[in-house]
């Protein structure tokens, strides 16, 4: 009996040991630079948004948040590579929520709904379907008229197969009961000069083709969001032509799972507020990107829903068929 009585004693010792230095760790957080995985290249829209992000959260933080490009499998490789990092706080990352689509396709061998820690969705983007300017569809109902009277025969660039804007492009061609010829790139740069060059009859694309839109080189048929964007505010919905497709792939912040509480909290806290900060909000205002904050739990639970979406979906647009034929 007393030898089981001093093994508890030591166990309860050690146990008190491990709480008192595991709430230490967090109280202290965060004592060195952080680590922030973009999984897009230097420079593009969602790197210059993070960016930014980041600089507000840091000055929350009093740490400086370092920002690592990990990019490739649209991606997916620097979303692994966050998902299996130390669960201590000083890797962090950007979290696309196309995630919920690849791992469900095998692009990605993790779960999103159990692998990671949800810290804020942050903003969304604005997609639109373009056109060259001497095109002769000056809306999108006479480009949806084209395509019912030659079906499969008008053709749209994307930046790939089962990415947002492929994805988005056949829910409206769904809903519009039109057939059309998808052209995939690997990325979005090659497919808007394709366009540019008369190579494709349309685009479905973010903003990479607002430039040439206030150029005059191409047209905006429409845009996905839920209202209309800031700076195409002449531009009508998706939703407002009658089409029920709202596409606004929004942006977010996550941690690997079994993140400390405290620490996911102290996190949380630095991010809602980046997200209001004049550094964020002037950032995405430069590429007309809709603030779209969630705490946690809502980020969640937008996770999981947009899951279940993406498992309707991939049945009914055959998206691993189509992967398989590349």
């Amino acid at each position: 009996m007393a030898t089981t009585r001093r093994q508890f004693m030591l166990s309860s010792l050690g146990a008190t040991a491990l709480g008192l230095s595991t709430r230490s760790f967090a109280a202290g957080y965060p004592e060195r630079p952080i680590t922030f995985i973009c999984p897009w290249p230097a420079g593009g829209t969602a790197d210059v948004t993070m960016r930014a992000l980041c600089v507000a959260a840091a000055k929350q933080l009093g740490q400086t948040i370092v920002v690592e490009n990990k990019t490739g499998a649209s991606g997916m490789l620097g979303l692994k590579a966050l998902a299996t990092a130390k669960p201590d706080g000083y890797t962090i990352g950007q979290i696309p929520i196309s995630v919920t689509r690849f791992a469900q396709l095998g692009t990605v061998q993790l779960d999103p709904l159990k692998d990671l820690t949800y810290l804020a969705r942050t903003s969304g983007q604005t997609f639109g379907i373009v056109v060259r300017s001497d095109a002769p569809w000056k809306t999108l109902k006479d480009f949806v008229a084209a395509a019912k009277a030659k079906p499969a025969t008008l053709t749209y660039a994307s930046a790939g197969i089962a990415g947002a804007t492929h994805v988005g492009m056949e829910e409206f061609a769904m809903a519009a009961g039109i057939q059309l010829n998808h052209i995939p790139y690997k990325g979005g740069a090659p497919a808007l000069q394709d366009l540019l060059g008369g190579q494709v009859d349309a685009l479905a694309d973010s903003t990479s083709w607002a430039p040439h839109v206030k150029s005059g080189k191409l047209r905006l048929l429409a845009t996905w969001g839920e209202k209309r964007t800031q700076d195409f505010a002449e531009t009508p919905t998706l939703k407002e032509l009658g089409y029920d497709v709202v596409v606004d792939a929004p942006n977010g912040v996550g941690a690997p799972k079994g993140l400390d509480p405290a620490i996911e909290k102290r996190l949380r806290e630095a991010f809602k507020a980046a997200v209001a900060s004049p550094e964020f909000t002037t950032a995405c205002d430069k590429i007309d990107a809709p603030l779209m904050y969630l705490d946690a739990p809502e980020y969640a639970r937008y996770v999981a829903a947009t899951f279940r979406h993406d498992t309707q979906l991939i049945e009914r647009l055959k998206l691993k068929e189509l992967l398989a034929k590349g």
